[in-house]
């Protein structure tokens, strides 16, 4: 399955969800919820993946946690604020190079149109 296919999957299931609980929730319920529904549809997510940086050599662990990965191969970023920031972009695309990834979902639940709340954040993805 590529990263696009993947992407279909992750924004249907966004969408599902914010339908259904609406915004306002913790991150941390956003994060849960999504990770349930991504399984159940039969995709492998693993949460709070540890992200070390790797600096002249050297490897440090510094308590960067990546919310969702699924599939080695898309990074989801899930934010419940009332604006995004352009930090919250560039955070996702230094995620995405540290671990070689090509494609990351920046997904702000607390917005009235989900559709709003979902940037696509591309490392060198070929369309």
């Amino acid at each position: 399955m590529t990263e696009n296919e993947i992407a279909t999957i992750v924004v249907d299931a966004a969408l599902k969800i914010h339908k259904t609980l609406g915004p306002g929730l913790l991150e941390s319920v956003y994060q849960a919820v999504l990770d349930f529904e991504l399984q159940k549809r039969g995709l492998r997510v693993t949460q709070q993946v540890g992200l070390p940086v790797h600096y002249e050599g050297i490897k440090l662990e510094l308590g960067y946690r990546v919310d969702l990965i699924v599939g080695d191969k898309l990074i989801i970023e899930i934010k419940s604020v009332e604006t995004l920031a352009p930090v919250h972009k560039k955070q996702l695309l230094t995620y995405l190079r540290l671990m070689n990834l090509r494609l990351g979902l920046l997904i702000n639940f607390n917005v009235e149109l989900i559709k709003d709340g979902i940037h696509r954040v591309v490392n060198r993805l070929a369309e």
